[in-house]
């Protein structure tokens, strides 16, 4: 008896969105879904070689066609809040919407991904399919990681499609995000003689106010508008109520355009604080991710979705394909602002409309 789920990638991928959203995928704990899309896919498509690389799962065409797509997306979630297994409203204020975790993130695009697979019997591209593990969680345990370490040979494409939300436009590329930890170093007094203290925590008020101040770079790539932010997100110090703070934190992030480097982001960064007696320490970074909209694959998707693309402010990992030089986008159904809460939903249009977008893309040369 099988331990896992039957799924029909023949289904409906609304239906077949809600079977995934059932399977509970918390990160780290995605074998049982990822048995299931082994199983349904070994089972249930034609061509394909399919392999297995911890709880993901990978498969490929080779009828030798002139050019390859991939097609990837994470099984993973994050916790579950009381919101699984799923639910489908179909007459509520928003019309025909799919409650449930992961209906946005991203089990709505691992469905038209995986219903696709099964369905189409004579694509234009030969194609790759790539369903990893651990994407919500620390960027170390990431499978798409793993398996550019372990197997770099199946993440050759001409472009890849990665099944984020994106709320049925194709978005293109992405920013990158660097976090910056700003140390101050005072004297610690009693607050009822402060003036034999020097405040740490006052330190920061020269940077705070150029963080107000700053005016934030727009950069268009490819017709695709960028827009920087630069922002104090954390701040911490303090021994007690009557006591005048020696130490003090201060964290910034920089999402930065893609015509940056992680190394040009810093040097940005740097040039703001400068002069201030800070304490500088870079604790986390991920470069862009360039749109690269101009490439052959990349412009036959734009057209397939009636030329409705814009610029992905958030981070996700186009990043890694672009740093492979592979053109990559973000194209799934879902609204990206609904990611993760509790009343995570997708409207089933969205599904229909990006399976029919990419169905008539990867069969038509």
């Amino acid at each position: 008896m099988s331990s896992h789920p039957a799924l029909n990638l023949h289904s409906d991928p609304i239906d077949l969105t809600a079977a995934l959203v059932d399977i509970p995928s918390v990160s780290r704990a995605e074998s049982v879904i990822a048995d299931a899309v082994e199983a349904a896919l070994r089972e249930q498509t034609v061509g394909f070689e399919i392999i297995r690389s911890g709880n993901a799962v990978l498969a490929r065409t080779d009828r030798g066609l002139p050019s390859r797509v991939m097609l990837a997306g994470h099984l993973d979630t994050v916790p579950i809040a009381d919101n699984v297994p799923s639910r489908r409203e179909r007459d509520g204020v928003e019309g025909d919407v799919l409650h449930g975790c992961g209906t946005v993130d991203m089990k709505s695009g691992d469905a038209v991904f995986l219903h696709l697979a099964a369905t189409i019997e004579e694509p234009a591209h030969d194609i790759t399919l790539v369903f990893y593990d651990c994407e919500e969680i620390d960027a170390a345990l990431n499978g798409l990681g793993r398996i550019e370490r372990e197997l770099p040979e199946w993440l050759a494409a001409d472009v890849a499609i990665l099944g984020e939300p994106s709320g049925g436009f194709i978005e293109a590329g992405c920013q990158g995000t660097l976090r910056v930890r700003l140390s101050a170093v005072g004297t610690r007094a009693h607050s009822a003689r402060s003036w034999l203290g020097d405040n740490a925590i006052h330190k920061f008020g020269a940077v705070l106010n150029r963080l107000a101040a700053y005016s934030a770079r727009e950069v268009d790539i490819d017709g695709c508008l960028y827009r920087e932010g630069l922002q104090a997100v954390r701040i911490s110090g303090g021994v007690a109520g009557n006591v005048v703070p020696d130490a003090a934190e201060l964290d910034v992030n920089f999402r930065f355009a893609p015509d940056r480097s992680v190394e040009q982001a810093i040097e940005h960064v740097r040039d703001v604080v400068d002069g201030l007696d800070l304490g500088f320490e870079v604790t986390d970074s991920s470069p862009g991710a360039l749109p690269g909209l101009a490439a052959p694959a990349a412009a036959a998707l734009i057209e397939a979705a009636g030329g409705r693309f814009r610029a992905k402010y958030g981070w996700t990992d186009v990043s890694r394909f672009s740093a492979l030089g592979i053109p990559a986008v973000n194209y799934g159904p879902g609204d990206p602002n609904l990611a993760h809460k509790r009343d995570e939903r997708v409207p089933t249009d969205q599904i229909t409309n990006v399976t029919a977008v990419l169905r008539g893309y990867l069969t038509t040369g």
